[in-house]
């Protein structure tokens, strides 16, 4: 897509629509650009060194198919033709754990996407919603499984690793049968209702050498890779603040989401994890200090066990600060915006698994510049599961492991530990990272 200019005064808001190209030295820039995440990060890096590795498990590559070039690369965005996928039968195999909304909206639907992973189980309490699923993804009715016999898995070779795609409070559960029948584990995040759990899953699953990674599809977006990497190459400068709220408005009362047993919370756990976690992985730093408040109205019959809505403020080493919001009784929304002494970048709407825009301002020729960026759209859940089949066939660590998830668990059992008392609660900084090695960046 050719790049628009329009003229955008950083102090005002500007519209969706383009006007009249504008000479570059104007006051402001929105540069719209449509393809792939490596071609955008090299528009918005412009000079820096590209930090995309090779896509792919060993062998992906073998039916590499390369064409030439049609446009000129000096003046039109290179074409990038996708990365191979392994053969059918070559591809890491996942047993779906829980037939709910998330499943059969989105995971199934990336599986089909994926370019070396596939379904090969099925398990549920329901198995006539199970056969009518298999029906539509080509799993086989002995490849269906309820949760009772679960363990029957071990016995299946086509099954290497176990989707987790149940309520929080059965995550722990369902992991430590995983490690018993020896297959590798992806859970949904939160990973588990307490620190507790969670260290339990991850000494399980060493135990049984098996690798766990925790869902978290954000970390494999390119939009919020890209800002990883600005952030990595001081584009921003120091970083001072981040402020993130993620809200939505529930119905159904009766919705396991606001029953404490099986969630671990209300807004929290579920849509406030996502502020917690960006802040996190974002900035790159790990808070010293929490301090939060909690509402949960009397009269709303949604709240009688799960807060209704949550605000923290973290504290990190560097003195960077996160102060965060969510909540489950406001209409949707989505954002966050990153602010360093060179710089911010904004994602309004985030979180989402579409429809993310991502903006950056600046100081460009003496004057502040707002550049917004699009891509085409990209599947978050394709990328994340494609990342943990590339570090079962390569025996990677998984770039959001069990570590991961737990400490993001420390930090809600915090931010609830200062909501009950009133006071700021100290946090004690990891042993070791908590994340294991930067995520391919295929080309879909």
């Amino acid at each position: 897509m050719p790049t628009r200019n329009r003229t955008s005064h950083s102090d005002q808001p500007t519209s969706d629509v383009p006007t009249e190209a504008t000479a570059p030295s104007e006051t402001a820039r929105r540069l719209f650009l449509r393809r792939g995440g490596a071609s955008l990060a090299a528009a918005l890096t412009v000079g820096s060194a590209s930090s995309v590795l090779a896509a792919g498990p060993n062998g992906a590559d073998t039916n590499q198919v390369k064409l030439p070039l049609i446009q000129d690369p000096d003046t039109e965005q290179k074409e990038e033709t996708p990365d191979a996928n392994l053969p059918p039968d070559e591809r890491v195999g996942y047993a779906i754990v829980g037939l709910g909304r998330l499943s059969l909206d989105q995971i199934l639907p990336a599986l089909a996407q994926c370019k070396y992973s596939k379904v090969a189980a099925l398990v549920s309490g329901d198995r006539t919603k199970a056969l009518r699923v298999a029906r539509q993804y080509g799993v086989r009715e002995a490849d269906i499984y309820d949760y009772q016999n679960f363990e029957r898995l071990a016995d299946n070779p086509r099954v290497q690793v176990v989707y987790i795609v149940l309520p929080n409070g059965m995550h722990k559960e369902f992991t430590l049968r995983s490690a018993n029948i020896g297959k590798h584990v992806l859970c949904e995040k939160p990973m588990a209702n307490s620190a507790a759990d969670c260290e339990a899953m991850v000494r399980a699953m060493k135990r049984a050498n098996r690798k766990l990674m925790i869902a978290y599809r954000s970390q494999y977006e390119p939009m919020d890779r890209m800002i990883v990497k600005m952030v990595k190459e001081k584009q921003l400068g120091l970083l001072r603040e981040f402020v993130a709220g993620n809200s939505q408005n529930v119905g159904d009362p009766g919705q396991w989401r606001l029953k404490k047993s099986l969630a671990g919370g209300g807004a929290m756990p579920d849509i406030g994890l996502y502020c917690l976690n960006a802040a996190r992985f974002l900035s790159g730093e790990e808070p010293l200090e929490v301090v939060a408040s909690v509402h949960r109205p009397e009269n709303d019959p949604r709240f009688v066990e799960v807060e209704e809505s949550v605000h923290f403020i973290l504290r990190f080493p560097s003195g960077f600060t996160a102060t965060c919001m969510s909540s489950y009784a406001s209409h949707e929304s989505r954002f966050f915006r990153l602010q360093g002494s060179k710089g911010w970048v904004e994602m309004d709407p985030a979180f989402g698994y579409n429809g993310l825009r991502l903006r950056h301002g600046m100081l460009v020729e003496g004057k502040s510049a707002t550049t917004e960026l699009q891509i085409d759209p990209q599947n978050q859940f394709a990328r994340e599961i494609d990342h943990m089949s590339v570090c079962v066939k390569d025996d990677i660590q998984p770039h959001t492991p069990g570590e991961e998830g737990l400490q993001d668990q420390r930090i809600i059992d915090a931010i609830y530990e200062s909501a009950r008392t009133g006071r700021a609660v100290k946090l004690a900084q990891p042993s070791a990272p908590t994340r294991g090695p930067e995520p391919q960046q295929e080309t879909f």
